[in-house]
């Protein structure tokens, strides 16, 4: 147990420090997509600083990170009132810095980025190139910050906002918010086009998340035979807080029986356990696999049966 300990703890610190740099490196890639692509061809993605982008066309003099912060800190407001001790230092941090960071860029780079590079970087003739490419960085930069276990804040709150006292599933939360959110946009900024192209943006964004986060299901299942399997096991539980069965097994080539362990976690918890996992057993063997719909203790409740 101590020697598992000492693992975990040393483990943790590792993690923390990584999870620190995505942060970091999720909310530059994510503010330059919005400068570079986003908010030059007034696309609107969702999210507050979608709404940042509808509200820089109608007040210019005010950046559209700056729009983003003014919506951000009510929300983290009301976040932290609700929800507590979820919204961490990396949540603030990030809700910080993404706007601090494309004013930056804006500042530097000027208000029209197409005009760079003698205008080969204006893409208005092609709208669907700055969709993909602002999707895929917007994309992997919230997928970093996710994969650190944090958020941006916005929107997300007010989805989780919705899911906690409307019952809303995430998914369809987030699908009204930033639907109502690109209508807004098209109504004030008047194209017609602009659900297509924030509908393209965000599928692409959507994907590349799901992949930077390690799958598109939310939970995974894990099969895991190692030599040392008691430190594992108690890794699962003491320190992850799962449960798990021993499953029956015998190798095909040398009919040694042993017990592999069949655990289910979240795509969150992914990381952890697969890195622990080689920290307490390189040689061991790992299947993982998604789980689509997980139900049970620790998971989703059942759903009601229909009459």
């Amino acid at each position: 147990m101590v020697a598992v300990t000492k693992l975990y703890d040393g483990l943790m610190q590792r993690q923390s420090v990584k999870s620190w740099i995505y942060v970091l490196l999720g909310s530059i890639v994510l503010s330059a997509g919005f400068v570079l692509f986003m908010n030059p061809y007034k696309i609107v993605p969702g999210g507050v600083y979608g709404t940042g982008i509808v509200l820089h066309s109608l007040f210019p003099s005010i950046q559209v990170g700056t729009f983003g912060l003014m919506l951000d800190i009510p929300l983290l407001l009301i976040g932290f009132k609700v929800f507590g001790r979820m919204f961490g230092a990396k949540t603030i941090f990030s809700a910080l810095l993404i706007p601090a960071v494309m004013n930056g860029m804006t500042y530097l780079i000027g208000e029209n980025p197409s005009l760079m590079f003698g205008g080969n970087m204006d893409l208005s003739q092609d709208m669907f190139l700055p969709c993909i490419f602002g999707g895929v960085m917007i994309g992997t930069g919230t997928g970093l910050i996710i994969k650190s276990h944090a958020t941006s804040g916005g929107t997300d709150i007010i989805a989780m906002l919705l899911t906690h006292y409307a019952k809303f599933r995430f998914s369809r939360a987030i699908l009204l918010v930033d639907s109502t959110i690109v209508i807004f946009g098209m109504i004030v900024l008047g194209d017609w086009r602009l659900p297509l192209y924030s509908l393209v943006t965000i599928f692409v964004a959507s994907k590349v998340i799901d992949y930077i986060v390690d799958g598109a299901s939310y939970d995974k299942l894990l099969f895991i035979v190692s030599d040392r399997r008691e430190e594992i096991r108690e890794f699962i539980l003491e320190k992850m807080g799962r449960g798990g069965t021993y499953i029956k097994s015998s190798g095909m080539y040398t009919s040694q029986e042993r017990e592999m362990i069949f655990v289910v976690v979240s795509r969150n918890e992914v990381s952890m356990i697969r890195s622990m996992i080689h920290e307490i057993d390189p040689a061991s063997f790992v299947v993982i696999v998604d789980a689509h719909e997980t139900f049970g203790d620790g998971f989703k409740p059942f759903p009601e049966s229909r009459k």
